[in-house]
């Protein structure tokens, strides 16, 4: 009977050794992306106002106004995405459970400080900012419709957790029949361990996971 393999690597190793094989096969591009932007919020991107801030690329935004201009520079769309809740947190539902801290999930109230997308993102007139309640932007969203009325083949993917909404996200975009790709330097969380482990399984499931340098030379490849 088969057994599960062991290891004595840690997850950065394990995802270095994951990148490394240039064998794998890819996903690849398809002809029209979109980017979705995922909680680029105070509440996980303000670590000097808030515990639940987290960084690992310290140029992840600059890198994301990068790529959302030449979407946008291309006709194509640019989504942001923010969590909130009602003032009560009813609609966190089971998720909103846990516990009840300031910091609780919960408790981003509408209007907030912690909902406020981060000034440093480049959240231009023309672009989608999307309201979401749960892990997956594709969650009782207008997402799919919105991709599907752009005739989007490939979703770009950045934003926040690398473990939790950016993973929820790649489960549910190849789900649905879109060539997903995930930024490395584009994506966060609040450990390493979490961070390099789910970027090694989405990379072997569900999504590409590609340097913004090599994304970026993909996306100038679509003419303005």
């Amino acid at each position: 009977m088969p057994v599960m393999e062991t290891s004595d690597l840690t997850a950065r190793q394990y995802w270095a050794q994951v990148k490394a094989n240039r064998n794998r096969a890819k996903f690849g591009f398809g002809q029209r992306p979109a980017i979705v932007n995922i909680d680029v919020q105070r509440a996980y991107t303000d670590m000097d106002a808030f515990k639940t801030a987290y960084e690992t690329d310290p140029r992840q935004i600059e890198h994301i106004n990068t790529l959302s201009a030449l979407l946008r520079e291309r006709g194509l769309p640019v989504i942001w995405t923010y969590v909130a809740y009602a003032e009560n947190g009813e609609d966190a539902g089971v998720w909103g459970t846990r516990t009840n801290t300031p910091d609780s999930l919960q408790n981003i109230k509408h209007g907030s400080e912690r909902a406020q997308l981060d000034p440093r993102a480049d959240v231009q007139p023309g672009d989608i900012v999307m309201h979401k309640l749960m892990a997956s932007p594709f969650f009782e969203t207008n997402l799919w419709s919105l991709l599907t009325f752009h005739r989007i083949d490939t979703l770009i993917i950045t934003g926040g957790s690398t473990s939790g909404c950016v993973r929820a996200c790649s489960v549910d975009s190849l789900s649905r029949g879109f060539r997903t790709i995930v930024v490395e330097e584009c994506v966060a969380d609040k450990h390493e361990i979490p961070h390099f482990a789910n970027l090694a399984d989405i990379m072997l499931k569900y999504a590409d996971v590609e340097s913004v340098d090599e994304v970026e030379a993909q996306l100038k490849k679509i003419a303005p």
